[in-house]
């Protein structure tokens, strides 16, 4: 990729960078739509990620291009307006400049820059966190700024958040940006807290991307965050994680129906992160894998956010010998399912299972073979 990038670069623009950046997708590996609730979640950085080159220019211009899109972006001289129809992805990175000034760093006043991805678009691995954090990078690299792992995570989130207009919690951010090899990050959203968990030997991930729609900022997500929001003023706390089943019981019937399914699934699925946590460090990948189902069945039951094509996934991969667990990922509403699995889950068994939902539903969801890795750093290159 970084030789990809690097001729890309110079055939786009006619120079070499002066920086590079790389930053991993991730898996949500458990706590689906805990993170914004102020809830713990559990995710693994991928093998997968965008990248992003950049040069400084002298006269103000911001150019920004994709590897993916013939077309390119010139913005004017701070120029940082929001864009929309097929500009919108420019968003990311904008949103990441506005967040600097916001957080005390200096901003590049004018540049050329590239973005490139391995990452499949709108699986629910999180391309817009990995396109931030290294964007992030390059940008402060640029004017010789510095910041620590937790200021790339809420530069991120704030551009996420107020910039795009998605209301994601740090869940994506924070695993990009705290990945490490052979490890799943643990992240308690409320303090924030980061940590890592080892990822115990013959453990693998494997992802079937249906490829069906995952668009965040079209208004199913914003709805269950709403809905999450409601139920919290309903039990009189700031967010879910500070309430309890009983809590809950004691008051559904003073909010919506809908906001009752969601607070039921967040309270739930907060137990089964820590669950899944104590599993994963004392070995017990069947308690693990029973957990991840477990979170599938709430998503699809409470939190409504799965869809036919998913919940045929994650059923014909639990019922796999060499499957420990599956789940959808991500924020839902189409996106990918991912499986956990033991070393005897090999291509021939993905292949069978992407038959059967070609068969069903009329294509084929494509299938990755992942690793862990680390988190977004800066690139040496020649």
């Amino acid at each position: 990729m970084q030789a990809r990038l690097l001729e890309g670069f110079r055939n786009h623009y006619g120079r070499a960078p002066e920086f590079v950046a790389r930053a991993p997708g991730r898996i949500e590996v458990i706590g689906n739509h805990t993170d914004y609730n102020g809830g713990p979640v559990l995710g693994a950085a991928l093998d997968r990620g965008v990248w992003v080159a950049l040069a400084r220019r002298s006269d103000g211009k911001r150019r920004f291009a994709s590897e993916s899109r013939a077309d390119s972006v010139e913005l004017p001289a701070g120029g940082t307006s929001r864009l929309e129809g097929p500009q919108s992805w420019v968003n990311y990175p904008l949103g990441v400049l506005m967040a600097l000034g916001e957080f005390g760093k200096a901003a590049p006043a004018g540049f050329d820059y590239l973005a490139a991805s391995d990452l499949p678009i709108g699986a629910g691995l999180s391309s817009s966190a990995a396109i931030e954090l290294a964007s992030a990078l390059v940008f402060l690299a640029s004017t010789g700024e510095d910041a620590s792992r937790e200021a790339l995570v809420r530069i991120g989130r704030h551009a996420e958040n107020r910039f795009v207009g998605v209301p994601s919690g740090m869940l994506d951010q924070g695993t990009s940006a705290f990945g490490r090899k052979d490890h799943l990050v643990f992240i308690d959203c409320r303090a924030p807290l980061f940590e890592t968990v080892p990822l115990p030997a013959g453990a693998h991930f494997w992802i079937f991307n249906t490829h069906a729609k995952h668009a965040l900022v079209d208004g199913l997500y914003a709805e269950r965050h709403r809905e999450c929001m409601e139920a919290a003023g309903a039990l009189g706390v700031a967010l879910l994680a500070d309430a309890t089943p009983g809590s809950l019981a004691a008051a559904e019937t003073r909010m919506s129906r809908g906001a009752a399914k969601r607070a039921r699934h967040v309270i739930d699925e907060i137990a089964r992160v820590a669950s899944t946590v104590s599993a994963l460090r004392s070995g017990d990948l069947t308690a693990v894998g029973r957990l991840l189902c477990a979170s599938h069945q709430s998503s699809r039951v409470w939190f409504e956010n799965s869809t036919p094509e998913l919940d045929f996934l994650a059923d014909r991969l639990a019922a796999e010998p060499a499957v420990h667990g599956a789940r959808l990922t991500g924020g839902g509403f189409g996106g990918a399912v991912m499986a956990f699995t033991s070393v005897a889950f090999d291509p021939a068994r993905a292949k069978t299972i992407a038959a059967a939902h070609a068969e069903r539903f009329g294509s084929a969801p494509e299938v990755l073979h992942v690793q862990t890795d680390d988190g977004a750093s800066l690139v040496q290159f020649a």
